[in-house]
């Protein structure tokens, strides 16, 4: 079967479903499937995504959950 034969019966079949959540987890699927989307980057950003790397591989960050836990210092101590 080739992808023309298959993307025809793929739309006879769809048109004949009447199920709104099942059309949406179809839809959820080819939006996934096409969102293949390009950025592009300004030099500017492109600097500044290598300067954060050397960050995070000099240690120069800090986990999720520590900045979680001293948000949450800082709260209780406002």
């Amino acid at each position: 079967m080739t992808a023309i034969e298959l993307k025809k019966i793929l739309i006879h079949r769809i048109a004949e479903i009447e199920d709104e959540s099942f059309l949406n987890a179809i839809k959820t699927i080819l939006d996934a499937k096409t969102q293949t989307q390009i950025i592009n980057l300004t030099s500017d950003q492109k600097q500044e995504i290598a300067e954060s790397k050397k960050q995070i591989e000099n240690g120069l960050f800090i986990e999720q959950d520590e900045l979680e836990k001293e948000f949450d210092k800082w709260l209780i101590a406002s």
